[in-house]
C-alpha cells in the first residue's frame, strides 16, 4: 500500500474514531446508553412496567420517537400482553419489525435493563459493521474512495437510524450482506438475508430485486429467481401469520402508506420550494434541501445506469427496488425535515455510492450525492 493510499484509509479509520466519540457522549452512569431510545418524559407512565421500573433516561423536553415502541416490544417480543398494547402506538403495525428486539432480548438474556442496553446499541454495532462491509465495494484509498465512503456512512440515514436506535439500519445492513452474497452466487444465502431484512423492516423486502441478476434467457434462472423471492417473503409471512393470530382484525395496521406514483415526491418536493419561499435558508431548510437533492442524484444515478448502460449489477438492482418503493411512498414518510425517507430507502443511496466508486470523474455527482451529510452530521454534532 502507498504512502497516500495509507493516509486516507487512516483518515477513512479517523472517520470511524469520531462517530464512536459522538455516540459516546449518549452515554450516562446511571442510564448507559438509553438516551439513544428517546423514550418521552410524557409517556413515562404508559411504558410497560418491566422498562418504566428499570434505570433508563427519559427525555423531558421530547415527544419521543418509534425507537421507544421498538425497545419495549424488545422487552416483551411474544406480544399479546395488554400493557404492551397500551404502550405502543400501533401494535400490530411495530410487532411487525421483530427481528431487532428479538435479537436485543436475546443479547440481554431477557433482563429487561440489559435489553434495553442492548436495543439502544443494536444501531452502533450495525453501523460500525456497515463501515467495514461498505469498503469492499468502496475502498478508503483515495480521495473519490473516502470521499465516497465517509458519506455514504455518515449521511442522514445511517445516523439517524443510530441517534434514535431504529431498525432502518440492520435493515440495510443486511441487504448489503445480500447483495455480497449474490456477488459470490450465492442466491439461497442471499434469499435468507433479504428474509432477516423483511422481519427487521418490512418493506426492505424491496430487496428481492436483487435476485433480477442471475435472470438468464433458461427457465431455470426464472424459477430459481422466483424461489429465492419467495423464500425471503416466508419468515415474514409466518411471523405475520403469528401478528395476526394475535391482534385479528387491526393486523393491517400501518400499511396504508402508499400513494399514486410519485405523489409523495412532488409533495416534498413543492414543500420544500415553498418552506424555501416563506423562511429562507434556515436550519431546517438547508437540511431539507440538502437531503432532497442528494436522493434526487441518487436516483437519477441508478436509473440512468440501467437504462443508458444496462447495468444490471446486484447494487443497481437492488437501489431500484427501494426507489420502486419510493415511487408510491406516501407523503407521511417524507414529512419533517428532513424526513423518514433517507433511513427508509438507505439502499438507494448504498447503492448511489458504492457504483460511482467503480467509475471515473463525475465529481460533480459524488459532491450531490453526498449533501445527505449536511443534515445527518447534525444529528450527532
Amino acid at each position: 500500500m502507498s504512502i497516500g493510499a495509507r493516509a486516507w484509509t487512516v483518515a477513512y479509520v479517523g472517520v470511524v474514531a469520531a462517530f464512536v466519540a459522538a455516540v459516546a457522549t449518549y452515554y450516562h452512569p446511571e442510564f448507559g446508553f438509553t438516551a439513544l431510545i428517546e423514550f418521552p418524559l410524557a409517556r413515562h407512565e404508559l411504558e410497560i412496567p418491566e422498562v418504566r421500573n428499570v434505570p433508563h433516561y427519559d427525555h423531558p423536553d421530547s415527544g419521543g420517537y418509534d425507537g421507544q415502541f421498538y425497545a419495549q416490544l424488545a422487552v416483551k417480543p411474544l406480544l399479546g400482553d395488554r400493557t404492551l398494547d397500551a404502550a405502543l402506538d400501533t401494535p400490530p403495525y411495530r410487532a411487525r419489525r421483530i427481528l431487532v428486539p428479538w435479537i436485543s432480548y436475546v443479547a440481554g438474556l431477557g433482563r429487561p435493563a440489559a435489553i434495553l442496553q442492548a436495543y439502544a446499541l443494536h444501531a452502533v454495532v450495525a453501523w460500525l459493521l456497515l463501515a467495514w462491509l461498505v469498503t469492499r465495494w468502496i475502498p478508503p484509498t483515495t480521495g473519490r474512495g473516502f470521499v465516497l465512503a465517509s458519506t455514504a456512512m455518515l449521511a442522514h440515514g445511517p445516523l439517524m437510524s443510530v441517534r434514535y436506535a431504529l431498525p432502518d439500519l440492520a435493515a440495510a445492513l443486511l441487504i448489503a450482506f445480500g447483495v455480497l452474497a449474490v456477488e459470490r452466487r450465492r442466491p439461497w444465502r442471499a434469499a435468507a438475508l433479504v428474509g432477516a431484512a423483511g422481519l427487521a423492516r418490512d418493506t426492505a423486502l424491496s430487496g428481492v430485486s436483487l435476485f433480477a441478476h442471475g435472470l438468464r434467457a433458461s427457465p431455470a434462472s426464472w424459477l430459481r429467481a422466483a424461489g429465492c423471492v419467495l423464500a425471503a417473503a416466508v419468515p415474514l409471512a409466518v411471523w405475520f401469520d403469528y401478528v395476526r393470530a394475535i391482534y385479528r382484525s387491526t393486523s393491517f395496521a400501518g400499511s396504508d402508506h402508499f400513494g399514486a406514483p410519485l405523489s409523495g415526491f412532488w409533495w416534498k418536493a413543492s414543500g420544500v420550494w415553498s418552506g424555501l419561499a416563506r423562511g429562507g435558508l434556515s436550519a431546517p431548510a438547508i437540511d431539507d434541501v440538502a437531503a432532497l437533492v442528494a436522493f434526487s442524484t441518487q436516483a437519477a444515478w441508478l436509473v440512468w445506469l440501467l437504462a443508458r448502460h444496462r447495468d444490471a449489477s446486484p447494487w443497481v438492482l437492488a437501489g431500484l427496488g427501494f426507489l420502486a418503493l419510493a415511487a408510491v411512498a406516501d407523503p407521511p414518510v417524507w414529512e419533517g425535515s428532513p424526513g423518514a425517507y433517507p433511513r427508509v430507502f438507505m439502499p438507494v443511496m448504498l447503492a448511489a455510492h458504492t457504483t460511482l466508486a467503480r467509475r471515473p470523474g463525475l465529481w460533480w455527482l459524488v459532491a450531490l450525492s453526498g449533501l445527505d451529510v449536511v443534515p445527518g452530521i447534525r444529528l450527532l454534532a
